[in-house]
């Protein structure tokens, strides 16, 4: 239910999924909750993209996951180039009560993120253009 009222609520959800498989599998799951909140509560919710996370390069497991993401949803759904890989330091962030940047600024975790919100921002600027563009068009 929580998701639901967040989901009715936004404009729109990065939808964050570890690079193994149970997770990637409830994309189907997360997807479904997004149809029914388009089609009773919130018609115009939109899908900024898919932000892979705990990513672990060296294993098969994350390399096929990520492969069968892009296979699945690349398609119809940005998969943000960034990626956030797994890393002890970013499970000790949380339990510090502090972000990942004070604790470990120069970690690839808090490189990751920098560079995912880069260009989160990035898709931001670039939506308000086409929008003035076509407003101007008007």
């Amino acid at each position: 239910m929580i998701t639901f009222n967040a989901l009715t609520a936004a404009d729109s959800v990065i939808i964050p999924v570890q690079a193994q498989y149970l997770p990637a599998k409830g994309m189907t799951q997360l997807l479904g909750t997004i149809a029914k909140v388009r089609k009773h509560t919130n018609a115009d919710l939109k899908i900024d993209g898919i932000l892979l996370t705990l990513v672990d390069g060296r294993t098969n497991l994350a390399k096929s996951t990520v492969e069968a993401l892009r296979e699945n949803f690349g398609s119809h759904i940005r998969i943000y180039r960034s990626m956030i890989p797994a890393a002890v330091k970013a499970a000790e962030v949380s339990s510090k009560g502090t972000s990942i940047y004070a604790y470990e600024p120069n970690s690839p975790v808090s490189k990751a993120y920098a560079s995912f919100t880069k260009e989160v921002l990035a898709d931001g600027r670039q939506k308000e253009r086409l929008h003035a563009a076509h407003e101007h068009a008007r």
